[in-house]
């Protein structure tokens, strides 16, 4: 049985969101106003499917960010190996030396991806590419600041909020009101714990800042990140429609057979499995990636 979110922790951080446009992506420094101290959320890797190129633009602007500020970086932090962007962990790790961390269950996300990609036995599943893995309750540290690890699996069978203060880092499990929840269709993926996630959610204070990790700028209009628990359970056009989990989970999965699997969950699981590295170079320099064909279900063959 997971743990209950215990009663709200005390302080407000210092929030800055960096849309990552290409992939929707929003990315995190997290603050706390009186130590100046911070954490890094759901960095995110610059690559180019098309050429193969990548970069290290959007975390290095996290990086000067936290120096224009002053802040002390003391935290780089995954909610979920993410499937539709690279992690820039790895790379930041490598910078500034500061510890890494995702949620304990990555080490079955781990299992069931190093199938797929039929790795040889000597790629460890046991999530030492990370300094620290969590457990669901689990607290920590951002300055002075509590923070409180929430189990939320559904969308990924490995994700994790952060409970920092006044605000809930709740990556993909509900967007903001106009665009519904997450897709639960990925490999170890549950409408049903997406359903349980969410209310585990909805449970927290009213006014408790949500900051979601992605936004599809729907209807053309301005990206957004941040809303409240109040607000959701208002506005939330999935949460308003499906009151019970049995509709839920006949919406969501209504919803999510009509989706295309994301451009690059073939290309980014098996960097982020790796605490966001690259594969290692070849004998002759170079880094390749390994595309599985027919690993997943279903093809928009008519688009």
């Amino acid at each position: 049985m997971t743990a209950q979110t215990s009663s709200p922790l005390h302080g407000r951080p210092i929030v800055k969101g960096f849309y990552e446009k290409r992939t929707g992506s929003v990315q995190y420094v997290v603050a706390d106003p009186e130590t100046k101290r911070c954490a890094i959320i759901d960095p995110v890797l610059d690559f180019d499917p098309k050429s193969g190129a990548t970069a290290t633009i959007q975390a290095d602007e996290l990086l000067a960010h936290i120096a224009r500020e002053g802040y002390t970086l003391e935290w780089i932090l995954d909610t979920h190996p993410h499937a539709d962007h690279f992690s820039a962990a790895g790379y930041l790790k490598d910078k500034t030396g500061v510890p890494t961390a995702i949620g304990e269950k990555v080490v079955e996300v781990q299992k069931l991806w190093k199938s797929l990609y039929n790795w040889p036995d000597t790629f460890p599943t046991d999530g030492s590419q990370w300094d620290r893995l969590f457990a669901d309750g689990e607290r920590f540290r951002i300055g002075n600041l509590d923070v409180e690890v929430m189990f939320t699996p559904g969308h990924t069978l490995a994700s994790i909020a952060y409970v920092v203060g006044d605000a809930a880092f709740i990556h993909d499990t509900i967007f903001m009101p106009d665009s519904g929840t997450a897709r639960a269709d990925f490999p170890g993926g549950s409408a049903k714990a997406l359903w349980q996630s969410i209310q585990r959610i909805m449970a927290l204070p009213e006014e408790m800042r949500l900051f979601t990790g992605h936004d599809y700028q729907p209807g053309g209009r301005e990206a957004q990140w941040e809303s409240t628990v109040g607000q959701q359970r208002r506005e939330n056009k999935h949460l308003v429609k499906a009151k019970t989990e049995e509709e839920f989970v006949a919406l969501r999965e209504a919803r999510d057979r009509e989706l295309p699997m994301p451009k690059l969950i073939l290309h980014s699981l098996q960097v982020n499995i790796r605490g966001g590295r690259l594969p290692e170079p070849e004998g002759n320099g170079k880094r390749y990636l390994k595309i599985p064909l027919d690993a997943l279900d279903g093809a928009p063959w008519d688009e």
